[in-house]
């Protein structure tokens, strides 16, 4: 990345993190994609019970690897399906740690997630003592009006594409609010304060990841 767009985007991302801190909870920066892993094993201590949500950004920084790696109690949503899967959904609410990305994060510091089995904002909104997000910089916008146009006009079909979804925005890349089965764009959270001091972290990177 060019010096001065780095930057630019560096002071962003200061500035979006003290709006993070003033919604109650805590914010976190580092600069490449390869210090995520680090950072995150610095964060959960060995034997916790962790999980995840579905994330591209997990995948990239090498965290999915490290959630299997045997240091930690993983309730591992690839290793199971139906029932079996639907009764690990509601174990991951009291598990230790939860990690996902966010859709988008503001400027104000809301995090905007949209879902389709709604597990991840679940578990985002409630159940895990720690929920850890790694948020590429790719995914900070100007406000909810730019979340909103963000996660229709990019992530949500980026995804459906990645997931081989039958839905329209998979074959066009346009959101048509279709009726689809496979639709993933179910359910949005709009997160615009935790409650609970410090229990929702916010890992923003330097640099773009995932959707």
């Amino acid at each position: 990345m060019n010096e001065f767009i780095l930057q630019n985007t560096e002071r962003r991302i200061q500035r979006v993190m003290e709006a993070i801190r003033a919604n109650n909870m805590e914010a976190y920066y580092v600069k490449t994609a390869a210090e995520v892993r680090p950072f995150v094993e610095s964060m959960i201590p060995e034997g916790a019970t962790v999980s995840n949500g579905g994330s591209a950004t997990l995948a990239e920084t090498g965290v999915m690897d490290l959630l299997a790696s045997g240091r930690y109690h993983y309730l591992d949503r690839s290793k199971v399906s139906g029932e079996e899967l639907d009764a690990l959904y509601r174990q991951v609410f009291s598990a230790d740690w939860y990690l996902a990305s966010s859709n988008a994060v503001t400027e104000a510091g809301e995090l905007f997630n949209v879902d389709g089995n709604s597990n991840r904002v679940a578990a985002i909104t409630f159940g895990p003592k720690n929920v850890l997000l790694v948020v590429g910089c790719n995914k900070i916008v100007r406000d909810l009006t730019e979340a909103y146009h963000r996660v229709k006009e990019t992530a949500a079909p980026a995804n459906t594409a990645r997931l081989s979804c039958k839905t329209p925005c998979a074959a066009t890349g346009v959101c048509v609010e279709c009726h689809s089965p496979g639709r993933i764009c179910c359910t949005t959270t709009i997160h615009q304060y935790q409650r609970l001091p410090g229990r929702i972290k916010v890992l923003l990177v330097g640099e773009p990841l995932g959707f």
